[in-house]
């Protein structure tokens, strides 16, 4: 079945074709019966669906049983294209068997604070690394036949306020830093729809700003699908129109549609709008109809979310070879997380799992168990405590289990902190107190302090791994998988060091984005600053040497190859990361920042060659259009951006000369380093400055001197400085 889209719009009424603009309840878009147009579902699920089918009293209910992957701040972890397509094409085929027409996701805002309620949804604090893996999981999706909605277009950073806040930030920032990634995944994957969130930015709601949405995403992106508001986002239904957001969603209980009649009705709201509307929708529907339901096996997906969870694990910290553990025997596990873990986010991306497996269940029969503090993770027992203190002194290891509880990381408010509960840090105080060998395992969506990093042997962090992440969690204790996953984040070692931290929330109506693009590892290593881990950090149980670094420009682009060794007893696989380092420029830039990376699986001995092409944009930064300045580049190639282990210059021609604008703000220095060639002015101040000899207060004095100024200390009027260059 496909639809005739030019000749539904023919015989739609105004009254109809309002009505396709909203959907008919939470989950389904309206059907035009006498015209043979069906509904179509669309479905929560970033990680797993979150389908919705059963109506109890005229609302929904529950939600179909399906495979809880791991969510997006685990996923990034993995650093690994193929794996994100692996999961967009499992989570594809698991939509179609529900009959879902499109999939809500992947989440892909940027972590401006790690205080972010729902940054266990998002992937990085890295535009490029967010996009490359939305471009995979997007693709894996569509490929059959089930859409993809890009969320949250744009600037949902937070979710304090997060229905009517207005972010207040700098379009260089918004292009570099919170547009990038929908950028890249629009013009690589072709979703099929975008989300607009629910804030304001400077001052106009998404769902309504013409600019983001018609300006950038059609016009200069040249998006061709839908844009479709978050659940409640829309206030203004005929400004949301026109500017570009074809889909209200839920349903507005005919309220807008009315509202949509109206407008057109009275010449307010040119038809030609609402047809173009109604247009795009048809073509987004006739998508999803006609293809053949899939089927699958949830057990094997089940095993597919065990060996993802490994893949993006991030180990740490592993001194004195404490992990892999040998076997079960003597090793105690400790934390009520080890019997039912902590492995999703709350929220509207909540699961109904298949089968959730804990640790305890997964481990040899021989490893022991004590829960150390209250089941729910929050409040200390002290007979528990007594407990495993004098268990964990006997023991050959014990494996503390901690992290966040769900109270305290949710979509719908933001957290307060960075620490994990009292009792957590104080059992894991008091267990590595008398265990040498204690070992943590972490699950939270993202950053928290460790007061105990230095007194614990190993730390390995399984973010929220999904429904296997218990057997996901036994397979990398004892060796059965290799962690290789890299953190996608900064882990800061407190809340004031972070750069939002004197600006989020912010206030009930504004939040200013004063940091601007130094966001995440930016502002860290830029600043030079100690943080707890460092963004890309990540450890194996085997070694990796790099070495035979070539660079060969391109243009305003450039082919980097470097070989990459395993010189461990194991087989695992590397993410190799490759930053920009740029020169001095005309404005302020962060001191490297990520434009390519790849994830290498060797086996023990085995060595292998790299190659990853920047292009210009991976050299550039935005003012009014993507700019590229002359200079000595550094390419930097390591393990983490505090690990690099080769490095090289580049020189990059950089854009065509300007012709210089000049303004009574135009100095001296803007003149003399703008790349054109004056040779009388040139002379002119050569001279100058060679009678002046070595006094740098009158020489930076002179060269910081708005060009109408030059008469009060050289004696040249403004007309004769023109006429040297020719203005």
């Amino acid at each position: 079945m496909h639809l005739n889209v030019e000749k539904l719009l023919k015989e739609l009424t105004v009254e109809e074709k309002a009505g396709l603009c909203s959907g008919e309840d939470e989950w389904f878009t309206k059907a035009v019966a006498r015209l043979g147009l069906p509904a179509v579902m669309v479905s929560d699920g970033p990680h797993g669906l979150r389908t919705q089918k059963e109506k109890k009293d005229d609302r929904y209910v529950g939600s179909v049983e399906a495979v809880c992957f791991p969510s997006g701040a685990a996923l990034a972890s993995s650093f690994d294209r193929g794996l994100l397509e692996r999961v967009g094409d499992d989570l594809g085929t698991e939509a179609s068997s529900e009959g879902v027409h499109t999939l809500l996701g992947p989440a892909i805002n940027i972590k401006r604070s790690p205080l972010c309620g729902r940054n266990f949804e998002y992937y990085s604090e890295d535009p490029y690394l967010a996009g490359e893996l939305a471009v995979s999981y997007v693709k894996g999706v569509q490929k059959h036949g089930v859409g993809t909605s890009v969320k949250h277009f744009a600037g949902n950073n937070q979710e304090t306020h997060r229905m009517s806040v207005s972010d207040e930030v700098d379009e260089r920032t918004l292009r570099e830093i919170y547009l990038a990634a929908f950028e890249k995944v629009v013009k690589e994957a072709g979703p099929w729809t975008l989300m607009c969130s629910y804030n304001r930015i400077n001052g106009t709601y998404s769902s309504e700003n013409t600019w983001l949405l018609s300006d950038v995403l059609r016009k200069e992106w040249k998006f061709g699908g839908i844009v479709m508001s978050d659940w409640g986002a829309v206030d203004d239904r005929v400004l949301s129109l026109e500017a570009g957001c074809e889909l209200e969603m839920p349903s507005s209980h005919g309220s807008n549609d009315k509202k949509i009649v109206q407008a057109v009705k009275e010449g307010k709201l040119p038809i030609s709008v609402l047809d173009e509307a109604v247009r795009r929708l048809l073509v987004w529907i006739d998508k999803g109809l006609g293809r053949k339901a899939e089927t699958y096996d949830k057990d094997e997906h089940h095993q597919e979310a065990r060996e993802i969870a490994a893949s993006c694990a991030v180990l740490l910290k592993n001194e004195h070879k404490a992990l892999p553990l040998e076997s079960g025997d003597g090793v105690l596990f400790v934390g009520p997380f080890a019997v039912n873990p902590r492995y999703q986010g709350g929220g509207s991306s909540h699961i109904n799992s298949h089968l959730v497996s804990g640790a305890v269940d997964a481990c040899p029969d021989s490893v022991q168990y004590l829960p150390g503090i209250q089941d729910n993770c929050e409040k200390r027992s002290p007979k528990r405590l007594r407990e495993a203190v004098a268990a964990a002194a006997k023991a050959k290891a014990v494996v503390v289990f901690v992290g966040l509880t769900e109270a305290m990381e949710s979509e719908g408010y933001d957290r307060t902190g960075l620490g994990l509960p009292d009792c957590q840090n104080e059992l894991v105080e008091r267990i590595s107190a008398v265990q040498r060998r204690t070992i943590v395992v972490l699950s939270s969506g993202s950053p928290v302090t460790m007061p105990w990093k230095d007194k614990v042997s190993a730390i390995i962090d399984m973010y929220l791994g999904g429904e296997a992440v218990g057997e996901a969690t036994v397979d990398l204790l004892f060796g059965l998988a290799n962690p290789c996953g890299k953190l996608a984040e900064t882990f800061p070692l407190r809340l004031e060091d972070t750069p939002s931290f004197l600006s989020f929330p912010g206030g009930k109506r504004n939040v200013f984005y004063q940091e601007g693009v130094f966001v995440g590892y930016r502002w860290y290593d830029t600043r030079k600053m100690d943080v707890l881990f460092p963004f890309g950090h990540g450890l194996s149980y085997t070694a990796f040497t790099y070495r035979g670094l070539s660079v060969e420009r391109k243009g305003n682009g450039a082919d980097i190859l470097f070989r990459i060794k395993n010189t461990g007893r194991r087989d695992g696989a590397e993410v190799a990361q490759l930053y920009v380092a740029p020169p001095v420029c005309s404005v302020p830039r962060p001191s490297k920042e990520l434009k390519g990376f790849a994830k290498v699986f060797l086996k023990k001995g085995e060595e292998r060659e790299v190659s990853v092409h920047l292009d210009a944009r991976a050299f550039s930064y935005w003012d009014g259009g993507w700019k590229t300045e002359r200079g000595t580049y550094r390419i930097l190639v390591g393990s983490s951006s505090r690990d690099i282990r080769l490095s090289e210059s580049l020189d990059i021609a950089g854009d065509p000369s300007v012709p210089l604008e000049v303004t009574n703000t135009t100095t001296v220095r803007d003149v003399l380093e703008g790349g054109e060639d004056f040779p009388a002015f040139k002379e002119m101040m050569d001279q100058v400055f060679r009678m002046i000899g070595d006094d740098p207060m009158t020489r930076e004095t002179l060269l910081g001197c708005p060009l109408h100024s030059l008469q009060s200390f050289l004696a040249v009027t403004y007309e004769d400085v023109l006429h040297m260059l020719g203005r």
